[in-house]
């Protein structure tokens, strides 16, 4: 069974994981030591050295540097010496054969597992190794210590959990001689060491730049150091190497983690800046080059609706002001002049619909009289003149097909009746609450005449029963009590016919009592009904009454004014006052303007009483209108010089 090796950790010269460049073969740098057959049970393995030879191309060679890994073998002996004082069984030693397995034309060793990617100067991921497979590391040289690996059939050293952004390892273990530079020398082969803080009781933490290197450092866990070629006890120690929680590792891990979620939201942020919907443009301040453009596209069907919202700012902003208010009022002019547009369109449009409708209508009562011939075909064929001269399985075929063709049928004609009915439903309400009392009331009519005349014609036949029923007694007595078997049965069945009928005329009796308190129900609902409609007709014609009297007291009558125009003094101050302004204004004022005026002089002036007074005084002063479309307005002027002449 081959066992995988692994060599020293040296510093590599690339990263492996990054590496794509191809293998480099054909240099003899250095001695290749490798490691072969190990057999489990305490029996003595071999290990098989060589030094790579230049083939015939130069080529296919492996070119590793293991300057560090080689080991001086001056003095085989002290080396298997020291092989035993560890308890180790002496691989290497000079004089053994090398591989007998090596095949120069390829270049490479055969029989031994892939070359693992531990192996310095090589970039290549190699196959999954088997779980059940020992891993057998190899001996690591430094300059002032030694590093020999542990037992490869024990299992694997335990280590504690791994803290979120590990970067520092715990070291134990350590020989009572080592100093930090021996410590140095060992481990940074697995990266840059940021910081050691070493203890006095042989253990320290180790502080490195990277978190990947923390996984070369575990490595390391297991083997046995021994400082230079000593034996003694303080010069030897198992190094146990495992995670350690520091602060700094957490602080670093959890600012790396805030920085993806800032990077995380500033990606969404971005991500939704670029689907959200572009503002519209800003509106246009108001002017008369602009209020000129937006006139002309009011009149434009296709720009109509810009148009209208430029217009509906302007107007929000108030822009509207009596020297803009006639540019408004004809745009909004233009704007009321597209309604019988729309209406029109409306109109149209449901037109089109009303006679999609309608073809559509019609196309489904032909695909209904197509299914209904193909129904007619099917049943035709089920027929038994037609039915007994099909296989069984075209039998089967055409039940089959007769239904799958009733059922679409059948969805079809629902469909076809859904739409009549709603046709029927788009009826007014008026007219559906009409046409349900009247034919609620024909309804119940014709039920009691209906009942009515099973009544008449059940007590006919209850009559001639009863006849029948005295004939067969008196019969029956004249025959001084026969035994006639037949007439008993004939005398039975009367009876119970009779009976039945009784029950039925009882039952038909009690239909017709509840039909006519039905019929009086419905009547009487139909008189509240018909009181409310004149209600409501008396309360409308007052109304209309009270409207147009209103109207007609809008100016008061004559003889109000004649009777009592001026009722107190400060009122005739206001006259005087009112006279004098408006005879300086000989075109009139409007009656905002005279109440401005007289808020000067007293702001407890109210502006409805002041109009009030002027309009019982016709005499003295009148209301005229002056201006077209939107500058209309309604001016008060004097006439009290030519109201003297008339009174």
């Amino acid at each position: 069974m081959f066992l995988v090796q692994y060599t020293g950790l040296n510093q590599l010269p690339f990263d492996p994981a990054n590496n794509n460049e191809p293998l480099q073969f054909g240099s003899a740098s250095g001695p290749l030591v490798t490691e072969g057959l190990i057999e489990n049970g305490g029996e003595s393995s071999k290990k098989r050295k060589r030094t790579n030879a230049p083939s015939a191309d130069n080529s296919r060679t492996l070119n590793v540097d293991s300057t560090a890994m080689t080991l001086p073998m001056s003095d085989p002996t002290a080396w298997a010496t020291a092989m035993n004082n560890l308890g180790m069984t002496p691989l290497g030693i000079a004089g053994q054969p090398i591989l007998p397995d090596f095949d120069p034309a390829l270049g490479m060793m055969t029989g031994i597992p892939p070359i693992t990617p531990m192996m310095p100067g090589l970039g290549i991921v190699p196959p999954p190794i088997p779980p059940d497979m020992p891993v057998v590391k190899e001996i690591i040289h430094c300059k002032s210590c030694t590093l020999f690996p542990p037992n490869p059939n024990l299992p694997p050293p335990a280590t504690r959990e791994r803290p979120p952004g590990c970067k520092t390892v715990f070291v134990g273990g350590l020989p009572e001689n080592g100093t930090e530079q021996i410590i140095v020398e060992v481990f940074e082969q697995c990266g840059e060491i940021i910081a050691i803080r070493k203890s006095k009781k042989n253990f320290c933490h180790i502080r490195f730049a990277e978190e990947y290197m923390v996984d070369k450092a575990l490595y390391l866990s297991g083997y046995r150091i021994r400082l230079g070629s000593s034996t003694d006890k303080k010069d030897t120690g198992r190094l146990h190497v495992d995670f350690a929680q520091a602060r700094d590792d957490l602080y670093e891990w959890e600012c790396k983690q805030r920085m993806l979620a800032r990077e995380e939201r500033h990606r969404r942020r971005m991500e939704e800046e670029r689907l959200r919907p572009p503002s519209p443009p800003p509106v246009v301040h108001y002017s008369d080059h602009e209020c000129s453009i937006v006139a002309e596209k009011l009149k434009d069907d296709s720009k109509f609706s810009e148009a209208v919202q430029t217009l509906l700012t302007w107007i929000e902003r108030g822009e509207v002001n009596r020297r803009s208010a006639n540019n408004f009022y004809s745009m909004i002019q233009s704007a009321n002049s597209h309604v019988r547009r729309l209406v029109n369109e409306k109109a149209a449009h449901e037109k089109d619909m009303e006679e999609a409708k309608e073809k559509f209508k019609q196309a489904l009562s032909g695909i209904l009289i197509q299914f209904e011939q193909i129904v007619a075909v099917y049943h035709s064929a089920s027929k038994q003149k037609a039915w007994d001269h099909f296989t069984k399985a075209q039998r089967k075929n055409i039940s089959v097909w007769c239904k799958q063709a009733e059922e679409i049928r059948n969805i079809h004609n629902d469909e076809l009746m859904g739409i009549r009915r709603e046709e029927e439903m788009e009826m007014s309400d008026d007219e559906i609450e009409e046409t349900t009392e009247t034919k609620e009331t024909e309804e119940s009519v014709s039920q009691t005449e209906a009942l009515k005349e099973e009544n008449d014609s059940l007590r006919w036949q209850l009559d001639a029963y009863r006849n029948e029923v005295e004939l067969l007694k008196q019969e029956q007595g004249k025959a001084h009590r026969e035994d006639d078997p037949n007439k008993e049965q004939q005398l039975k069945l009367l009876q119970q016919a009779l009976q039945g009928m009784q029950q039925h005329l009882l039952k038909v009796q009690e239909e017709y009592k509840r039909k006519e308190a039905e019929l009086e129900k419905i009547k009487d609902d139909k008189l509240q009904v018909e009181k409310m409609l004149e209600n409501l007709k008396e309360k409308e014609s007052c109304a209309s009454r009270l409207c147009a009297s209103s109207q007609d007291s809008d100016y008061p009558l004559e003889k109000t004014l004649n009777s009592s125009p001026i009722k107190s003094e400060r009122e005739a101050l206001l006259v005087g006052i009112i006279s004098t302004f408006l005879h300086v204004h000989p075109f009139g004022a409007s009656i905002e303007y005279i109440c401005s005026y007289l808020h000067r002089l007293d702001n407890k002036i109210c502006t409805s009483d002041v109009e009030c007074l002027m309009s019982r005084l016709q005499h003295t002063f009148k209301q005229e209108m002056t201006g077209v479309g939107a500058s209309l307005e309604k001016r008060w002027k004097f006439c009290g010089f030519e109201g003297l002449k008339l009174t």
